[in-house]
């Protein structure tokens, strides 16, 4: 009896040595949003795939993203997300999966209320041309829209898009579908809303990327987010992510007038061609 209990713990333990032998653990940036804690999610979903057991793990500090470039480079963190842009694409390994069905890409905007009645009167470029965008002085997007040549006025710090917008400097803010709602109800003592007729849409990405020598890491991701795509698991988690079934039931997409830009700052090596990566708004 007492043997068959020993060998009973012994298994127990072995077991318990061998699952800790199998998990894995990367170290992430600090999830200071939602929209932080989504690409998270498929992060973890992604790795799962290949690493069961996988944790993710939060770095402390709250990072600018040129820091999280240099963390990433010196190994204090494993895995960062962000927008596709040239020299992070230098620096760092990209998995060249769009995190978000390139969803950034899809841009509607922030208005001040007085101004509804303008925008649903835009139906061509040449109206579209008449109002000035808000934009990011670093943003990689911003280039999107100078080279399209919308009028746009650019500032270096994100939140004074909101002030300076209610204060006529600029018309309007081109969001992300998922961003405006949420940007909105933490300005609302400003007189802005999200517009419900018009809407940019344009190739743009947020990528998962790793250190230079960390192919393994790379391949790892790669090969799970594939495997989520393949086996229905990612559209599953990401159309039931809040932040993101809340805006897409509340954007009214199809009934937009829709302005198609071209990227030319993409990397040639976009996988546009594989249409399960991508949101299309005519399937929705």
């Amino acid at each position: 009896m007492f043997k068959n209990s020993l060998i009973g713990l012994s298994l127990a333990s072995l077991l318990t040595i061998c699952s800790h032998a199998h998990s894995a653990t990367y170290k992430i940036r600090n999830l200071d949003g939602g929209k932080e804690e989504i690409a998270a999610k498929i992060l973890k979903l992604a790795l799962s795939k290949v690493e069961p057991s996988v944790e993710l793990v939060q770095h402390d500090e709250v990072m600018t993203e040129g820091r999280l470039m240099q963390a990433i480079e010196e190994n204090e963190i494993d895995i960062l997300w962000a927008g596709a842009a040239k020299d992070k694409e230098e620096r760092m390994l990209t998995v060249r999966i769009p995190i978000l069905k390139g969803l950034l890409g899809h841009r509607i905007f922030i208005i001040r209320k007085e101004d509804k009645a303008r925008f649903e009167s835009i139906k061509t470029r040449a109206d579209l041309d008449k109002f000035f965008a808000g934009q990011g002085t670093f943003w990689g997007d911003t280039k999107v829209l100078q080279h399209a040549k919308l009028p746009t006025v650019t500032t270096i710090k994100y939140e004074n898009h909101f002030p300076m917008l209610e204060g006529g400097r600029f018309d309007y803010f081109p969001r992300a579908v998922h961003e405006p709602w949420t940007e909105v109800e933490t300005h609302a003592d400003l007189n802005l809303m999200v517009d419900q007729t018009v809407m940019l849409i344009y190739p743009y990405a947020m990528w998962f990327f790793v250190n230079k020598d960390n192919q393994a890491l790379h391949d790892k991701i790669y090969k799970g987010f594939e495997m989520a795509i393949a086996d229905g698991s990612y559209d599953e988690l990401f159309f039931s992510i809040p932040m993101i079934k809340e805006a897409l039931e509340n954007a009214n997409l199809a009934d937009r007038v829709v302005f198609k830009l071209e990227n030319p700052y993409m990397h040639p090596d976009t996988p546009t061609d594989r249409k399960e990566f991508w949101l299309n708004i005519n399937d929705l």
